[in-house]
């Protein structure tokens, strides 16, 4: 079964995901953390993509982004990608990939979603038990976005500058909402839409979204058609 085309629009956000091959380590040293970051800055720049949050996990990826063109986003994860697989296998002395197929993505509705993926994204290493606050995380967005530390790679979303008008009341905001509470079922469908390359938002942004790709942008319904049943007078 041919697979499905990836969903992609200029101007929407992207929730992006991608995994290393096997779920093995991906980044070993402080050398390759950096060399990634190195490599986002200049794709994401050379293709005209707007990085708004990040995180480098041991085996993974999540990126919070902006294309200016539709295949803004998947020129920049192509590139972003081969360069880092020539560094580690120099570095290494290794050879073959280190990512797991495609890269997952999803569209993100501006309302109510793209707070809700920054939040995902630099509370990763605390779900995952790595970290017990964001700020401890080395390798994420959190410390420009909630601390203010100069980072050339980040572009705030709109949805981020609209949380107050002065950089510091912004920043205090931001982090205090990170410290609320993510909702289980919010975390759960974020994971679904990015997985499943569908439309992260809701019923009115999906159906726009299905609207302007021409087709269908959530997950459908398992099973067969259900067959009408015929009764005697045939309706």
């Amino acid at each position: 079964m041919p697979r499905r085309a990836r969903l992609s629009l200029p101007g929407i956000p992207w929730h992006i995901i991608q995994r290393s091959n096997n779920r093995a380590v991906c980044f070993q040293a402080e050398e390759d953390y950096q060399c990634y970051l190195y490599y986002l800055k200049e794709f994401a720049e050379k293709f005209g993509c707007a990085i708004h949050a990040y995180v480098l996990m041991t085996n993974h990826v999540h990126l919070l982004l902006t294309p200016a063109e539709a295949d803004s986003a998947g020129l920049m994860m192509k590139h972003l990608g081969q360069r880092y697989v020539q560094h580690v296998n120099r570095t290494y002395k290794r050879s073959g990939t280190c990512w797991e197929g495609r890269f997952r993505s999803c569209l993100t509705q501006t309302e109510d979603y793209v707070l809700a993926c920054y939040r995902y994204i630099e509370l990763n290493p605390v779900r995952a038990g790595i970290v017990s606050k964001p700020n401890d995380c080395r390798w994420s967005s959190y410390h420009a976005n909630g601390h203010g530390k100069v980072n050339t790679i980040i572009t705030p979303h709109e949805q981020y500058t609209r949380l107050a008008q002065s950089d510091a009341n912004r920043r205090q905001a931001y982090r205090a909402l990170l410290r609320t509470h993510i909702d289980e079922a919010l975390t759960q469908e974020i994971r679904d839409a990015t997985n499943g390359n569908f439309a992260l938002g809701g019923k009115k942004f999906q159906a726009q979204i299905a609207k302007a790709v021409g087709r269908r942008v959530t997950r459908g319904v398992a099973g067969r058609p259900v067959e009408k049943i015929a009764t005697k007078d045939g309706r």
